[in-house]
């Protein structure tokens, strides 16, 4: 949809779309300052044109697949809101209404990895664009790198929210592994980053 509107939906008060699209959003942003940021520093030499070119077509595959995830997110919430609005009169009603929230929760999960994985990959980008790009556009490259660790951070967050109401162990067991390691992976990232970024700015 057209910014201007997503913005005035975001401030509607209404569940959706809420903080897991605009996770999506600055994920979408993320990959699309990548994108410029590898081309424009694809222009010097042959082996770095190449590898610059790698990342801009990965970059907009990912930026694509995010933009997608914001309406997709907003879909899963809606379908948890409408699991808590079925029948319970009866015992098999209940029972039914129970499996079906369980299943809307654990599918509300899904939007926020997929920004999770692909935030992790951005901030992988952001880091070689930031170590090896074009040394005029390190600030765009480190906009990137901010955007996907708020991406990837409302990610995780928007995983542990939708977690606390699954009673399936193994999935959450599941998603608690996976979430330490994004996290640990993000701290990795974003502590190379931060460092050539604060020493570019002290230069």
């Amino acid at each position: 949809m057209e910014l201007k509107r997503f913005l005035e939906k975001v401030a509607a008060d209404t569940p959706t779309p809420g903080g897991g699209s605009a996770s999506a959003l600055a994920g979408a942003l993320s990959a699309s300052l990548v994108a410029m940021v590898a081309g424009l520093s694809s222009k010097k030499g042959k082996a770095k044109k190449k590898g610059m070119e790698d990342i801009r077509k990965k970059a907009l595959t990912i930026q694509k697949r995010l933009f997608l995830a914001i309406d997709e997110d907003s879909r899963s919430f809606d379908a948890v809101i409408k699991a808590f609005r079925l029948p319970r009169g009866s015992e098999k009603e209940r029972l039914h209404r129970v499996r079906m929230i369980q299943k809307a929760y654990q599918n509300a999960t899904l939007p926020p990895q997929l920004v999770c994985q692909q935030s992790i990959q951005l901030l992988d980008y952001s880091k070689t664009l930031i170590l090896k790009g074009n040394p005029n556009a390190m600030s765009d490259a480190g906009v990137a790198a901010f955007l996907a660790d708020a991406a990837l951070a409302g990610g995780l967050l928007n995983i542990g929210i939708n977690m606390v109401a699954v009673t399936e162990k193994n999935f959450t067991q599941k998603m608690n592994f996976l979430m330490q390691r994004w996290a640990r992976k993000r701290n990795d990232l974003m502590k190379t980053i931060l460092m050539k970024l604060i020493g570019a700015h002290q230069a």
